[in-house]
């Protein structure tokens, strides 16, 4: 009977001392920005682990904004592609109910070996290309043809027209404006003297025909 009493007191005790504990373990809203540690900018949807609280996965937004519920002196670790995993505790003693950390990330820059892609497959095919391969023409065959009647036509028909071109179309322009500024197309349904030709005409042709019949 007297080992049944101490145990049942033991358990409650223990069981008083786990409760007393884990109200004294108080929350706290820890929020923070995630930033390169190099240049500065925000480094937006790193995955964020509690490990203290059972692996428990948060995500930063496109801002690199993040906040969730932790305990003092948790562990977090931030992952994020291309850049190096960091792991970095809460502070155990914080007497507000927030904590705002500034997170930055290393790049994880990786050197890799260069790789020279060949588009032959084998030796044969490398060989019968070579062979087929038609040869560049001299210096006096490319200037031929690059002063040919087709060549210049096609550059006439594509090439834009550059500054000095349109600098002295302009200026030719602006010259003939002013030749002709005082130069004015007369109305011949003004003119006195044209419709006299033309009554003259008119007369002629009715004289024509009488005496032809």
């Amino acid at each position: 009977m007297k080992y049944s009493l101490a145990i049942l007191l033991f358990f409650i005790a223990t069981t008083a001392f786990a409760q007393e504990v884990k109200q004294d373990k108080k929350l706290i809203q820890f929020s923070g920005i995630i930033t390169d540690v190099d240049s500065n900018t925000v480094v937006p949807y790193v995955t964020v682990t509690n490990l203290t609280n059972k692996n428990q996965l948060y995500a930063a937004n496109y801002k690199g904004y993040f906040s969730f519920i932790a305990h003092p002196g948790d562990t977090i670790l931030y992952t994020a592609v291309g850049y190096r995993d960091l792991l970095m505790p809460i502070p155990a003693v914080i007497d507000d109910s927030k904590y705002t950390a500034m997170v930055k990330l290393k790049a994880d820059i990786i050197n890799l070996p260069a790789v020279r892609v060949y588009p032959w497959a084998t030796v044969e095919e490398f060989t019968r290309d070579f062979m087929s391969m038609k040869i560049a023409d001299d210096d006096y065959g490319i200037a031929l043809r690059n002063v040919s009647k087709a060549s210049i036509n096609g550059m006439i028909q594509t090439l834009p027209r550059d500054a000095g071109e349109i600098s002295g179309i302009n200026f030719r322009l602006n010259h003939d404006r002013a030749l002709n500024k005082n130069m004015y197309q007369t109305n011949p349904l003004l003119n006195p003297f044209a419709w006299g030709k033309l009554m003259q005409s008119i007369f002629n042709g009715d004289k024509s025909r009488s005496e032809g019949n």
